[in-house]
């Protein structure tokens, strides 16, 4: 993490403390300055400054009489009007919703984030009678997920060589049995329209994903999601596939940009 924060003088304390951010919001609770500078790797003097900012700025929200650091209500401001920026889910929306009521299923929206793709929007069927865990604000692994992995395939060559060489990096001593997947969906990808994950993301899910590129350029993952056992492969090939082609091509019709991929 400490190589994470910047190197440069000039730049350093703001790295530093969106890494604080970053620690932050991925923890299940809140955190003390102690605990920030045992996992980010900068000295508890220079968090103590940059926690303390944070919360004058709105952008840490700190626990009453301790020294324990959550989200401010700055963030969530920020993050609303980042989404607003979001047009395509405006255009996609109707049509998404049109899936999820036809394939039982829930639907997703993501942008990239690092390894993953980050839900900014989701969507349920109305008499769903499971409700997805997947929320706003989920993270979906790109190797694993369905959407993910549609993401990656839609990439353009050299863009799409790059995050496959982070995903190797990362996945370490996993990366042999992790790659003949991901070519695998590359290969599905180019030949169906789509990428599947069946219990791979998580082994009671299945899942269907395709990518969309919004009218600035700006590339999207979506996913068709739900039980297995309401989901079984077959359904989701032979019955939920035809609808989400159709789907896709919908919103890039509606939007004016070709379909990714």
């Amino acid at each position: 993490m400490s190589e994470a924060v910047g190197s440069k003088e000039e730049v350093s304390a703001l790295a530093r403390g969106l890494a604080l951010l970053k620690v932050i919001g991925m923890a299940g609770a809140s955190m003390g300055n102690r605990e920030l500078a045992d996992t980010t790797g900068i000295p508890k003097a220079t968090v103590s400054r940059l926690t303390a900012t944070l919360v004058g700025a709105g952008y840490l929200r700190q626990s009453q009489d301790s020294e324990r650091f959550s989200l401010g209500p700055a963030l969530l401001d920020m993050s609303s009007r980042y989404l607003r920026h979001f047009d395509l889910r405006t255009v996609a929306r109707p049509y998404l919703v049109e899936l999820a009521e036809f394939a039982g299923a829930s639907v997703h929206i993501g942008v990239r984030d690092e390894l993953d793709v980050l839900v900014i929007d989701s969507l349920r069927p109305r008499l769903a009678v499971i409700s997805s865990r997947i929320e706003v604000g989920t993270r979906l692994a790109i190797a694993t997920s369905a959407g993910g992995r549609a993401y990656l395939a839609a990439l353009p060559a050299a863009e799409q060589a790059a995050l496959l060489e982070d995903i190797r990096l990362e996945s370490g001593e996993n990366w042999p049995v992790m790659q003949p997947r991901l070519m695998a969906g590359l290969e599905e990808y180019a030949r169906e329209g789509y990428c599947s994950s069946f219990g791979e993301w998580h082994p009671h899910i299945h899942a269907l994903g395709f990518a969309l590129e919004g009218p600035r350029g700006e590339r999207y993952a979506v996913s068709c999601a739900g039980p297995a056992y309401l989901l079984p492969r077959e359904m989701m090939l032979t019955r939920v596939a035809p609808r989400l082609l159709v789907t896709a091509q919908r919103i890039a019709a509606e939007t004016g940009t070709a379909r990714t991929g």
